[in-house]
């Protein structure tokens, strides 16, 4: 397969124009780029109303944006944004976070993680799981009833959904009905086929990966942690069902889709869908045909689980 027309449009347009390639350039530089393709989105839908929280965590606070629709609330979700732990903000996921929420008539709470490299590893994962914590707290406030709470997240953001789900596993920490994986980072194995595959080198190519790892996890030795790499984890079993996207020109393609085998094998359900003729960054790019395809595999997942919860647990209902 090959990209399809609406994507290899965007990157020839991309093409012309002067930004350098994401390897070569500051963390300033990526992420001034990144906000200036985060406004071809738009604005999300007007009905949804936005709160700012202060979730505290060591050193300080983060924000956090509680997104709430116009319907009432059936479920929350705590979306990390993507970026390779070095770019990307609250900001720049508003349209998407909004769009979530009225698609799915649930709280959608983004979470203002600190960035690498002025914040490494563990940094991120510490900051996700507090906001994780703090919403579990928060959730009929948020709510107005005791609802499902689900983890969602792109690419990085993916990466820390998964790890915030095998972290509450581990601890005892807030009950996650589903975890949405969206082309997410599982594993800092840069020898995958899809890493070497050369129509796999779009927005995103095997060199951005291997700086946004040296930014977030510059001590090779520590990337095969499990709050890194959730592919290393010993055990997957006990997680939550998982909604699982991965993008056939992407070259985290492989590494989301064995985390998808590791979890059928541990016994966790599974709505796993690879996208043909998309790249890494899809489902963000509101404006391309594939995004809708990927947020209708989301938003029927979401659906689905919430009316699964509502049998499980009356007080859903």
């Amino acid at each position: 397969m090959v990209l399809d027309a609406a994507t290899a449009g965007l990157l020839a347009q991309l093409a012309t124009g002067d930004a350098k390639p994401l390897h070569e350039s500051t963390p300033e530089e990526a992420r001034a780029l990144m906000a200036a393709m985060a406004e071809l989105a738009g604005p999300g839908p007007f009905s949804v109303r936005a709160e700012e929280h202060s979730v505290p965590v060591d050193g300080g606070d983060i924000p956090v944006r509680v997104l709430l629709p116009e319907q009432p609330v059936r479920g929350v979700i705590v979306y990390y944004h993507g970026g390779g732990w070095v770019i990307g903000s609250v900001d720049e996921y508003d349209t998407l976070g909004k769009k979530i929420a009225e698609r799915t008539s649930c709280a959608v709470v983004l979470v203002e993680y600190r960035l690498a490299p002025e914040h490494r590893y563990p940094v991120a994962v510490d900051d996700s799981y507090a906001a994780l914590e703090w919403t579990s707290a928060n959730l009929e406030r948020i709510a107005g009833r005791k609802v499902p709470l689900f983890v969602a997240g792109d690419s990085a953001g993916g990466n820390l959904a998964a790890v915030m789900a095998l972290r509450s596993r581990d601890r005892g920490g807030p009950p996650i009905a589903l975890q949405v994986l969206i082309y997410a980072v599982t594993d800092a194995d840069f020898d995958r086929g899809s890493y070497t595959e050369a129509e796999n080198q779009t927005l995103l190519t095997k060199e951005a990966m291997f700086w946004f790892w040296d930014h977030y996890v510059p001590d090779p030795a520590r990337r095969s942690e499990p709050d890194a790499s959730p592919l290393r984890a010993e055990s997957l079993a006990g997680l939550p069902p998982a909604v699982i996207l991965t993008a056939e020109h992407d070259v985290l393609r492989d590494e989301g889709e064995a985390y998808a085998d590791r979890l059928k094998e541990a016994g966790v359900p599974v709505d796993f869908r690879r996208h043909t003729g998309q790249m890494h960054g899809f489902l963000t790019l509101l404006m391309l045909p594939g995004s809708e395809r990927g947020f209708q595999q989301v938003v029927k997942a979401v659906k689905a689980r919430i009316a699964q919860e509502a049998k499980m647990q009356p007080a859903y209902s």
